[in-house]
């Protein structure tokens, strides 16, 4: 497997665009007998309707229904995804509360697959699906080639989700100063102005100066946002 490791990396050092990174992607997995693949990102903001960004190499009349369908709020391998990092196989069990979604599929010829997400930084999580309208995918594939689909799909993370990431709107975070941090991480801890000046040793109008401040860069409505983009973007562990 080091070999096969390698040799795919090689291949991709020196691409720059998410197409011929992809391509490489659906290479390999075509080599491991999957006629299908997708990778997929999401990114944590804004709350109420967290952004979403694919790659798909499904045929693309199920790709047109599935987007019309609405399927990737119900579908349960990226539910699977979103909350667990194991590996997801495709299975009737899988697809119990999904049902016309799993039909739909497998009427395009997209009938067995194998799903994994990654969990990065910020909040974002990515996934490669891998899938096939043939055979199966037994116990023995598993055993042999699961240990390349999850590398693959670690890969795909780090090479697409570079690319993914700040097109669907998670481009660079806001350059906050070691203040501005103290003042907001207190500030997520409930404190009021007065007792974060406080704590610190500064004036309750200093605190709301960096707290204006923050919001500022954050583009955000208030100090209660602010904190909450801060915290999903990993700033204030």
């Amino acid at each position: 497997m080091q070999g096969w490791q390698e040799e795919l990396l090689w291949s991709m050092d020196g691409l720059h665009t998410q197409q011929e990174l992809f391509a490489k992607v659906q290479a390999a997995a075509r080599a491991m007998g999957f006629e299908y693949c997708a990778y997929g990102v999401r990114v944590p903001v804004p709350l109420t309707q967290p952004r979403f960004g694919v790659l798909s190499a499904y045929p693309e009349p199920w790709q047109r229904r599935y987007s019309e369908a609405r399927y990737l709020a119900q579908d349960p391998t990226v539910l699977h995804g979103l909350a667990s990092g194991s590996p997801v196989l495709w299975t009737d069990q899988v697809f119990s509360r999904a049902l016309d979604l799993w039909r739909e599929a497998q009427s395009f010829g997209v009938r067995h697959g194998w799903a994994q997400a990654t969990h990065g930084v910020r909040g974002v999580v990515g996934m490669l699906s891998l899938a096939r309208g043939h055979e199966p995918i037994n116990r023995r594939e598993l055993l042999a080639s699961e240990p390349r689909m999850r590398w693959l799909a670690c890969l795909s993370h780090a090479m697409l989700g570079r690319h993914l990431v700040p097109a669907v709107g998670l481009d660079g975070q806001p350059d906050l100063t070691p203040r501005e941090l103290e003042v907001l991480k207190w500030t997520g801890d409930g404190k009021t102005a007065s007792e974060v000046g406080n704590i610190l040793a500064i004036s309750q109008a200093t605190v709301h100066f960096h707290l204006k401040n923050v919001v500022s860069k954050f583009g955000c409505a208030n100090k209660t946002a602010a904190v909450v983009r801060a915290a999903l973007l990993g700033l204030l562990s």
